[in-house]
């Protein structure tokens, strides 16, 4: 929103202003400021961090710092997600046009540095063995989907061997439900201090970065074909993809945040977010990397425990004790839900 205020106060509800954060801060330990004190920041109503009392103009009530820090993180998430989107783009688009050159038609080694497409198991294993091979520093990868089979994390254990023994430093990140696999806690015991594992509620794509130089995308659905990415400006837009998904992460060996609300478990809460924006059964149990059958056994006990008895109303029980928001800190006051004894706190 532009304006005067913008205008004084070029910054968004990550990173107030002095001005901004001493008045906010007291509205949210007093639960409400004069007009007249937050005359001196209207960055804190443009960013509708402060909203009139109902009950009296003259007063303004802080949004809640939970409120807040969902909308930043789904601001976050959807940056995230549009990022994914247009790589998938450029590199469909910069293939396609690669194709026009007469170069293309050409058999044997014709294609680009900058984008190889990679065709069946054994030239993707061949690709991957010789970054391996030449990588120094640093290999970062999404590994999606839920607990990690056996043949998979065998698979690429004579890489990660290999680069743990150059010293090369290897950063990791999962779904939350590969926290219950054997197999990755196996794994990364046998890695030591050379494996840093991280996890969230849903990941992208698979992704394999060496050295922030080269990486690698599977190119269809089952895995057979992929992309070797060379080109700098789509390996640094992928590392940043990375990094900023990184940073939302927990690490493995830390417990997952308490929700805040009484009997609704970490997964429950991403389920009923999901729910909340419109998503089937099968769509959120891919994104979260469960069983269809498993996800349905969560919306069951949702909707139990929130006493739903249709979906229609899950949904309005979802939205009335906050569980259609992102997770709440560890520290959040919980949420006593419909029919108990005490007000439903939000």
């Amino acid at each position: 929103m532009a304006g005067h205020g913008t205008q004084e106060h070029p910054h968004g509800a990550d990173r107030l202003c002095e001005a901004g954060d001493r008045v906010y801060s007291r509205a949210v330990r007093r639960g409400r400021v004069s007009r007249v004190d937050a005359d001196q920041v209207p960055c804190l109503l443009e960013l509708a961090l402060l909203h009139p009392d109902p009950d009296d103009m003259d007063w303004l009530v802080p949004t809640s710092p939970q409120e807040v820090m969902t909308r930043l993180l789904r601001g976050v998430y959807d940056e995230v997600s549009s990022s994914q989107r247009r790589v998938g783009s450029a590199v469909a688009a910069f293939e396609w046009y690669a194709g026009l050159g007469p170069s293309a038609q050409q058999a044997g080694g014709a294609e680009g540095t900058a984008l190889r497409v990679l065709d069946g198991l054994s030239r993707i294993q061949a690709a991957m063995d010789e970054a391996t091979d030449a990588c120094t520093t640093e290999v970062l990868t999404v590994q999606p989907g839920g607990i990690r089979p056996e043949h998979e994390l065998t698979e690429g254990l004579h890489r990660a061997l290999a680069l743990r023994g150059r010293g090369v430093r290897m950063r990791d990140l999962y779904t939350h439900v590969a926290r219950h696999g054997q197999g990755l806690l196996n794994y990364l015991e046998l890695m030591g201090g050379s494996v840093e594992a991280r996890t969230l509620d849903e990941v992208i794509d698979r992704l394999i970065l060496f050295d922030r130089t080269v990486a690698f995308i599977p190119a269809n659905a089952d895995r057979t074909l992929a992309l070797e990415l060379r080109h700098p400006a789509l390996v640094e837009y992928l590392v940043t993809v990375f990094e900023r998904l990184w940073r939302l992460a927990i690490p493995l060996t830390a417990p997952l945040p308490d929700t805040g609300i009484e009997g609704i478990s970490h997964r429950e809460q991403s389920i009923a977010a999901l729910l909340a924006e419109g998503h089937q059964d099968a769509v959120i149990a891919e994104r979260l990397g469960i069983s269809v059958r498993t996800c349905r056994a969560h919306i069951a006990r949702l909707s139990e425990t929130l006493g739903a008895a249709s979906r229609t109303q899950l949904g309005v029980r979802i939205a009335q004790v906050g569980l259609d928001a992102p997770r709440q800190p560890a520290d959040a006051t919980p949420v006593t839900l419909p029919g108990q004894e005490s007000p439903t706190a939000r």
